[in-house]
């Protein structure tokens, strides 16, 4: 009697006990509850012979009924033989759900990457940057996917809009049908807004609550353009080490850590010094900041631009010296002699030429060792560049002062070392020997740098100094993300001169969200963590043993895996969105996330973010 019922309900249900465990799949389905019947867990207790106490649990399928105003239970089956997810599939039926087996009924129509869109999303909804970029609307919505695609994959303007519709984020943000026609205009808005926009970062980072150091970096580079009609494009020194291209040039502000606050975009051919002046009116008259010390490089901040800082504003500022300036100070009876480093490798000195500014004199043996190796590398190239030229004269193969001049002038300061050759030319002969004095003298200097500000030493001490002048390697950081490492800049296609500035921009905005992920997620790439701090300012910088450690190993302290920036990316991409459909009706469909891995979730933890099955 125990065993009929049973085979009745699995009759009735269409279920295989036996093989229902891996294959079921059970979705809120169309039957309506049962009142009549329910599977019952049943819990007995008993003691064996030998004392101990013993429990068994029993699955019962019973019917409940009223009999005289009382509940009753009546036992139709026992189903305790059963395995456990057969059991459990009577009860889900008998709870009104549907059960279908997998692959029958159940369809993915569309598979979208997610992971690396969402959590993109994540950290710009963290900062704020949606509200931003400005009011709700078509414009902000493409001007944001066009930031998070930078971030996620970087590429031409219609190579992301066709990315997309490939991601949830096309779908999620209502842009995955956009045009290139409605791209541009959302360009052209988003650079109406870059003052405002700009503005807002400043009050963020710039700001005397947020940037007690009350300093401002700043720094210009290139990148070179294709094609020939952008007005923007012109040829000048190229940091790209592209000579025969023309280029466009911008400089960007960060505040002390390097966080990304403003950028300017220049002609090809401007100088550091006019990019300086820009940055130094952006900083005065748009964002209102007065009482900020600029700190630059010495190509930027020259003698002219601080003198025009001390007569038309309160900046401070901080650069260094240029290498004959210091050695002007390293002259007979100078101040800057090499025995003040006999000690420390750094020094107070002042001079008549500077006044009312502080001279900090820095001397890195390393960086010497350096300076000396490279120099006499290039002196022997520039040797053996010329000695098939000598060898001719020699031969007697090529004569006459002019032809001979001509042919030593196009090699000799291929390696910029022309300064340290002398050469005799006549119509017969060429004589080319080493200035060693002056090699010698020059060598005296290598390894010293003098940073020269006009911030007070109770504000700011002589090893705050170097700290702050060294900081300028978070800029350099920042070009590399926008033009190397994740953002892809270059090269420049547009052509008119508003989509070339909209397009740094978007670059900018996306350096800003990469500063801010890639230190969230350090433990998860190879970023270290808890860099040393430096007792000696002057030293290079070194990595932690435990960012050492992880490098080699490409495992963390926890022994999962770690990525490099773009790599981790590229995983959560692998989170996907998965579109299902059950049965051939287009009423019952939903969104299923894949389970995320171990790193998936962390990398969201990290942020402090759940892992939206929506962006928005």
């Amino acid at each position: 009697m125990a065993s009929e019922p049973s085979l009745n309900v699995a009759s009735e249900y269409g279920v295989s006990w036996m093989s229902c465990h891996p294959l079921v799949v059970m979705l809120r389905g169309v039957a309506k509850p049962s009142s009549a019947m329910h599977v019952a867990r049943v819990v007995g207790r008993y003691k064996t012979t030998a004392g101990e106490q013993r429990e068994y649990v029993s699955h019962l399928l019973r019917r409940t009924y009223r009999d005289g105003g009382k509940v009753k239970h009546e036992t139709l089956a026992n189903l305790s033989a059963l395995p456990e997810p057969a059991v459990e599939a009577v009860r889900a039926s008998l709870a009104g759900k549907t059960l279908l087996v997998a692959g029958e009924g159940l369809e993915v129509t569309r598979s979208r990457p997610h992971g690396h869109v969402a959590a993109v999303w994540a950290q710009a909804q963290a900062l704020g940057l949606p509200a931003l970029l400005g009011p709700p609307g078509r414009h902000r919505d493409l001007a944001v996917a066009l930031v998070i695609a930078r971030v996620v994959k970087p590429g031409s303007k219609l190579a992301t809009t066709r990315w997309w519709a490939d991601t949830t984020l096309g779908v999620d943000l209502g842009v995955e049908d956009a045009s290139t026609d409605e791209v541009y205009a959302a360009m052209d808005w988003l650079l109406g807004r870059q003052d405002q926009v700009e503005a807002g970062l400043a009050a963020r980072h710039l700001a005397p609550d947020a940037n007690p150091q009350r300093m401002a970096l700043v720094d210009l580079t290139s990148a070179w353009v294709e094609g020939r009609h952008c007005p923007l494009a012109a040829r000048g020194y190229s940091r790209d080490g592209k000579k025969n291209r023309a280029q466009i040039e911008y400089g960007l502000l960060t505040d002390p850590a390097g966080r990304p606050v403003a950028v300017r975009v220049f002609p090809g051919n401007t100088a550091d010094p006019t990019a300086f002046v820009e940055a130094v009116d952006t900083v005065r008259d748009r964002f209102g900041l007065t009482d900020l010390v600029m700190v630059a490089d010495r190509g930027m901040l020259t003698a002219a631009r601080i003198d025009a800082l001390r007569e038309h504003t309160d900046l401070g500022w901080l650069t260094a010296l240029r290498a004959p300036a210091v050695a002007t100070l390293a002259a007979a009876d100078g101040p800057l002699q090499l025995s003040l480093f006999d000690q420390y490798d750094l020094a107070e000195i002042t001079h008549p030429d500077y006044p009312g500014e502080r001279l900090v004199a820095c001397r890195n043996p390393l960086l010497a060792a350096e300076r000396t190796r490279k120099r006499a590398e290039l002196l022997a190239a520039t040797e053996t560049a010329l000695a098939p030229t000598l060898a001719a004269v020699t031969a007697g193969r090529l004569h006459g002062a002019d032809r001979i001049g001509l042919k030593v002038g196009r090699i000799i300061n291929t390696y910029k070392m022309a300064k340290h050759f002398q050469v005799t030319i006549t119509d017969t002969t060429l004589t080319v020997t080493r200035r060693q004095d002056q090699i010698d003298t020059e060598a005296a200097l290598d390894g010293i740098y003098v940073l020269r500000t006009n911030v007070p030493a109770q504000t700011l001490p002589a090893p705050g100094v170097v700290t702050a002048y060294k900081n300028l390697a978070h800029v350099e950081r920042d070009f590399r993300t926008i033009k190397v490492d994740d953002l892809a800049l270059r090269p420049i296609h547009h052509r008119l001169e508003d989509r070339v500035r909209a397009h740094v921009l978007i670059a900018m905005l996306a350096a800003y969200l990469v500063w801010h992920l890639r230190r969230a997620w350090a433990p998860l790439t190879f970023t270290d963590e808890q860099p040393p701090t430096r007792d000696n300012p002057v030293a290079p910088a070194k990595r932690s043993r435990a960012a050492t450690r992880k490098a080699s190993r490409h495992r963390d302290e926890n022994d999962q895996p770690v990525r490099s920036f773009r790599a981790l990316l590229e995983h959560l991409g692998t989170l996907t969105r998965n579109h299902l459909r059950v049965g051939n009706t287009d009423t019952a469909e939903f969104d299923l996330l894949a389970t995320p891995t171990t790193t998936q979730r962390r990398a969201f933890d990290l942020l402090d973010a759940a892992i939206p099955n929506q962006l928005k």
